[in-house]
């Protein structure tokens, strides 16, 4: 991006300048570009927000950062430290002197200045997220060496450097930009412009602004990782036509270019151990197949991929069924396949997929696949963490296949009633759990009005009196499904008003939305609950259920009584826990 591209970008109107998102941008020296390129990238993430970006304070970091801390209008935090933080005589614009008689002072500055930054922004994390990037410019010439060799107390910053990010990095609202990352969109030799530092204390090129603007602004807008990858097989997933050569045959092993393969098979297989769901659509003989899978040298088991279609039927249709077994839409999920005329069949069949090629043999270019599905798939901010509902969804997804079949086989109130169902409600949340916003910005179908919320605002909505929060956990014999829905509100003059409802559609046909409602009314003894509705593209699910308390689905805010509720409510065979007393704030 070009400096005239990033002011195009900033000067386009958003849809509603209303919706303003204020960004602190934390640096010792004057931004500059740096403030116009993260302003732009940030923009291009979220057209819809208004974006606006206040630099602190020049020459003082930890200040800028302390400040942010207390202004309660920000959203986020973006931080761009460099070596002259950590002591001002590592910068190019300090009258101090260089030399090995400071060496020992400069390592101690730097270490005090790290604790004061570092504990400014554990501040600013329990309300805000945080993006930073370490020391990017070139080590000044500031201690002796020769060339090619690096200086004892150079090694010590960076370990400094190193153990603070390492530390901090710990905490769920903080994301550290990747260095390599960084290095690939911006080389080291050409990031420093001594002459901009010198006269105006401004020391990144264009470019290196524009990477540094961009990084920041992908931490702080990350986007919502997909949820499935739906592979294909010969030449792809192992390397050969395996109904041809034989299941014995196709190969996947090392010190040959039929080892890329095996990289594909090591990261499907760290994908489902994070949580993401794998699938087969494959033009083959099933059999063959099947005794392939049994081989005991494949790096994916077929225990972690579900559901598996291999038949001669078009991919696309394999893939729908995919997609229905999965019940996600086609556009969080990414297909795998080293032919174009499939990815072009699958991309025309199911829009908003997204189509990956798999190079076969080409190392540059399988690389920089696996690099694009660690990506696509990549959790970010207070979201990132792996958690144990993660590792429930393909448990739960098969047994969600096995309760469909027995729903099908049998009546379905005696079915329920005889499924062993057991809900916990938590209505004291802990505000660190990641499921939490996860659900609540991940989930479609059953979405109250699909409304995104960063950690500060989902901060604020918690903070206010009167508000409430809490979260449902569910299992039957058919195994556990963890955390499965989360209802958040706020206390009215006349009842309760909701504001956030998401529900997992793993969850569907329990009929757990209506003990949802039960309780709701129960605990808080109200005579009807206001829900803060809007329609979306795609939480039909939710408008249906509530179309069945009012005369036509919702469009917009409406109320339910709870005569009508108890009227029309069907029969509930929960066993019900209420893990601990309603927590209100105020």
């Amino acid at each position: 991006m070009t400096i005239s591209e990033a002011l195009e970008i900033i000067r386009a109107k958003p849809p509603d300048p209303q919706q303003s998102y204020e960004v602190a941008l934390a640096c010792s020296f004057t931004p500059l570009h740096l403030q116009t390129f993260l302003t732009a990238y940030l923009r291009l993430r979220k057209p819809a927000l208004n974006f606006s970006i206040k630099p602190g304070t020049f020459g003082d970091l930890a200040g800028s950062i302390e400040a942010a801390v207390s202004n309660d209008s920000l959203q986020a935090i973006a931080i761009a430290l460099e070596w002259q933080d950590l002591d001002s005589r590592l910068g190019y614009r300090e009258a101090g002197n260089w030399g090995p008689s400071l060496e020992t002072v400069i390592l101690e500055s730097a270490d005090a200045a790290l604790r004061r930054i570092g504990a400014a922004i554990e501040r600013a994390l329990d309300t805000l997220p945080v993006a930073i990037s370490l020391p990017t410019l070139p080590f000044p010439p500031a201690f002796q060496a020769v060339a090619g060799q690096v200086n004892e107390s150079e090694l010590v910053l960076r370990q400094q450097v190193a153990a603070f990010a390492a530390r901090l990095a710990t905490k769920p609202n903080l994301s550290v930009l990747n260095s390599d990352w960084l290095a690939e969109e911006s080389p080291l030799g050409s990031r420093l412009d001594l002459k901009s530092d010198l006269l105006i204390g401004s020391p990144y090129t264009l470019r290196h602004a524009a990477a540094v603007g961009s990084g920041l602004a992908r931490l702080l807008t990350p986007a919502q990782p997909l949820k499935g990858i739906i592979t294909d097989l010969d030449d792809t997933f192992w390397n050969g036509l395996v109904g041809e050569v034989g299941p014995d045959a196709v190969r996947w092993d090392s010190a040959s270019p039929y080892q890329l393969h095996g990289l594909y098979q090591k990261t499907l297989c760290a994908l489902a151990d994070e949580g993401v769901l794998v699938a087969i659509a494959s033009k083959n003989d099933a059999a063959v197949v099947d005794e392939a899978f049994r081989r005991p040298d494949l790096l994916i088991p077929a225990s972690k991929i579900f559901p598996i279609e291999v038949h001669w039927a078009p991919k696309s249709e394999s893939i729908a069924r995919i997609l229905k077994a999965w019940n996600i839409s086609a556009d969080a999920v990414a297909f795998v396949d080293d032919t174009p005329l499939e990815l072009a069949e699958a991309a025309s069949a199911h829009p908003g997929i997204h189509c990956l090629r798999f190079p076969a043999r080409d190392y540059a270019g399988v690389l920089a696949l696996l690099k694009e599905i660690r990506d696509l798939f990549a959790k970010c901010g207070v979201n990132r963490r792996v958690t144990d509902e993660d590792r429930l969804r393909l448990h739960s997804l098969r047994s969600g296949a096995e309760f469909s079949k027995q729903a099908e086989a049998g009546g379905s109130r005696d079915f329920l009633r005889d499924i062993e169902a057991r809900l916990a409600f938590d209505f004291d949340v802990s505000l660190a759990n990641p499921r939490i916003l996860e659900l609540v910005n991940k989930t479609n179908q059953f979405n109250l009005n699909g409304i995104r919320v960063t950690a500060a605002e989902w901060q604020k909505k918690l903070s206010r009196r009167a508000a409430f929060l809490f979260a449902v956990k569910y299992e039957d014999r058919f195994g556990r499904l963890g955390t499965i829905a989360v209802i958040q509100g706020h206390q009215a003059h006349c009842g309760i008003e909701v504001e956030t409802w998401v529900m997992s559609c793993r969850a569907f046909s329990r009929r757990i939305e209506h003990q949802c409602l039960k309780l709701l009314f129960e605990r808080f003894q109200v005579p009807c609950i206001e829900f803060q509705f809007a329609a979306t593209r795609k939480n039909g699910p939710a408008r249906d259920f509530f179309a069945g308390f009012l005369d036509a689905p919702p469009k917009s805010t409406f109320s339910i009584a709870r005569d009508r509720f108890e009227s029309v409510c069907p029969p509930l065979y929960h066993q019900v826990e209420h893990l601990t007393g309603v927590n209100i704030n105020g």
